[in-house]
């Protein structure tokens, strides 16, 4: 127990890490290799709910620095009540992904790197969750592209190749912004360490290459979020990419812009916050409409859900736009909330999919199957009232919440544009179901017999109601999660009193 308590914070990131090793041992068996591989993922999360526990009861962040070196010199690997709640939501996500992979029908899921692939991502996203230094950061997002890009190109879609090539190349474009921004900060300012880096830019706020290092950094992870206007790729990528894998970074993986700006906005950058919160609403006032519009009018069930994605993500970048702690925790909230509805809604468009006569989440094509899937149906419907914000789901908690930080904040003009706005998450949900579950199907097409499991899918819609119906804890941790962002010294005091 001393081990676990004295490593937890890196425990969630060496579990898949370790994980993906030992699933590469397991070829020959594959359904050892998938159980093993899931098996990995609950211990890990596990570990992650343990460390947000810890980082809650004992009010402080959980830091270890790496190999015994002393602050600042060494890697600071970082458990706060921010980082800790995200690790939580990208490990219970990705573990209801290894779920659906189990009762998925994709050819993709039988070969043998899939699994150590998936592991992989789980690795780098927890990663970029938890590291305390900018270049690791950047280390962990590599893995995720590495990872993400193989398991697109693997799709069973003939599209895949020509998907994972556009994700590729855009990470590719963001890696270069990274990396231009880490030597500017480290140049200017001798560190990378966040806790260090921070404490040394608000000494020195005019370091000659702090404003490219800063547009850089902005570029990175609206790169990273798919936020307008380098969104583009997003809807190819998920309407090719395997149904497991397009859940993953459609949900948890765009939120590591969203820890990135919001670390941004209150650690790095505080004295260039309110510019850098002024380009954030804009830009996510753009994404609500555009994605809105988008998908309003696209053909595919999964095109619609990345559209949405943008949209849903111009929520959050809006919330943190307004900058004061209500808004803060309102858009930690849907960070998370929006995680498990848009897996859901992914998984619930592949099970269709599987289902249709010919695989595909075309309109055209799964017009009409969904007569024949009630239950799945009625899992739809759930998460389209709470993509919409209607009780009880854990997407009006969301948007409650957001309207509400924006009446404190006096973002009237933002708001009333956002609100407007949102009469086309109405729009598009209503359209979808209406076109797959009440219009008649075409002359004999009927829904095959077989397909994916509804399994995880209906694990996550009940997530949903229950975080709808029982917000109070996630509120709480949401909240003192804010507090901590708005008070950068409680972060420097936790981690340079870390020991060596």
């Amino acid at each position: 127990m001393d081990f676990i308590a004295d490593n937890l914070v890196l425990l969630p990131i060496a579990t898949p890490l370790v994980g993906a090793m030992t699933a590469l041992l397991l070829g020959r068996f594959p359904r050892a290799r998938a159980y093993w591989s899931l098996g990995v993922m609950l211990l890990s999360l596990a570990f992650s709910l343990l460390l947000l526990w810890r980082v809650t009861e004992s009010g402080t962040a959980v830091v270890v620095q790496a190999g015994g070196w002393r602050f600042p010199y060494g890697i600071s690997l970082v458990g706060d009540p921010l980082s800790a709640l995200f690790a939580v939501m990208a490990q219970l996500v990705l573990t209801l992904g290894l779920i659906y992979t189990l009762g998925s029908k994709d050819a993709v899921i039988t070969y043998r790197p899939f699994y150590p692939l998936f592991l992989l991502l789980a690795t780098g996203l927890t990663g970029a969750f938890l590291t305390g230094d900018l270049f690791n950061l950047f280390v962990f997002a590599e893995l995720l592209v590495i990872s993400g890009t193989a398991l697109t190109a693997a799709s069973d879609d003939r599209f895949g190749t020509e998907a994972a090539y556009k994700y590729f190349y855009m990470s590719l474009l963001a890696s270069t912004f990274m990396l231009l921004a880490i030597g500017s900060l480290y140049v200017s300012y001798g560190t990378l360490n966040l806790a260090d880096l921070a404490a040394r830019i608000a000494d020195k706020p005019d370091g000659i290459l702090l404003a490219p290092a800063v547009a850089l950094l902005l570029a990175t992870f609206m790169i990273k979020s798919a936020v307008f206007p380098f969104h583009f790729w997003q809807p190819d990528f998920h309407a090719a990419a395997p149904t497991a894998v397009s859940a993953m970074l459609s949900s948890v993986v765009v939120k590591v812009g969203v820890y990135g700006f919001l670390r941004m906005t209150t650690l790095l950058f505080v004295a260039q916050a309110p510019l850098i919160r002024g380009i954030l609403i804009i830009l996510g006032v753009i994404g609500v409409i555009f994605g809105g519009l988008s998908a309003v009018g696209t053909h595919n069930v999964k095109r619609m859900l990345a559209y949405s994605t943008l949209a849903q993500v111009g929520f959050i970048l809006v919330g943190i736009g307004w900058g004061t702690a209500p808004a803060i925790a309102a858009a930690v909230v849907f960070s998370f909330n929006h995680s498990l509805i848009k897996a859901a809604m992914l998984m619930l468009a592949g099970y269709v999919a599987s289902r249709a006569p010919v695989k595909s989440a075309a309109f055209d094509v799964v017009t009409g199957i969904g007569r024949y899937l009630p239950a799945a149906g009625f899992l739809f419907f759930m998460g389209g009232l709470s993509l919409m914000g209607i009780p009880p789901t854990n997407g009006f908690v969301s948007k409650m919440l957001l309207f509400r930080s924006g009446i404190d904040a006096e973002g009237y003009v933002p708001l009333l544009i956002i609100g407007l706005a949102s009469i086309l998450t109405l729009v598009y949900v209503i359209r979808a179901f209406q076109l797959i579950w009440w219009q008649a199907p075409r002359e004999g097409a009927k829904a095959k017999p077989g397909g994916d499991s509804l399994l995880a899918p209906a694990l996550l819609i009940g997530l949903v109601l229950l975080f709808g119906l029982w917000a109070e804890p996630l509120v709480s941790v949401a909240t003192n999660a804010a507090e901590w962002l708005l008070n950068p010294a409680l972060y420097l005091a936790a981690v340079a009193g870390a020991g060596g």
